[in-house]
């Protein structure tokens, strides 16, 4: 078994619950780690025997663009997407965070974030 990291993907997005974020937007990164057999990938160092990490990129980014009020709704959708289209899956954990969240009340957070695995 293997395990791919994608770490540091970028996105401008509208999630959240505040309306002003649905129509502002701001930044998020995710990470994903994904687990897999590599065995055949190790052997014939051709891509087509692992997980494609620009593919991995692709859909995130896709998912990323479907605007949603809950992290833990994105994150669900990503690994229920990564599952359907990454057959050889073991394992599949998301984080997605929200950088420099609105708050209603003032004050300042650097980040908020989500970490989901099935």
């Amino acid at each position: 078994m293997g395990l791919i990291e994608i770490e540091g993907m970028d996105f401008f997005a509208y999630h959240g619950c505040f309306k002003e974020e649905r129509v502002i937007g701001t930044r998020f990164t995710v990470d994903a780690w994904l687990t897999t057999d590599t065995s055949a990938a190790e052997a014939s160092d051709e891509l087509k025997h692992t997980v494609n990490y620009q593919a991995v990129y692709a859909l995130i980014r896709h998912e990323m663009e479907q605007h949603s009020h809950l992290l833990e709704h994105v994150a669900s959708r990503i690994i229920d997407a990564l599952y359907r289209d990454f057959t050889t899956l073991t394992h599949v954990r998301i984080k997605v965070s929200k950088l420099n969240p609105a708050l209603a009340h003032g004050g300042k957070i650097r980040q908020v974030s989500v970490m989901l695995e099935r």
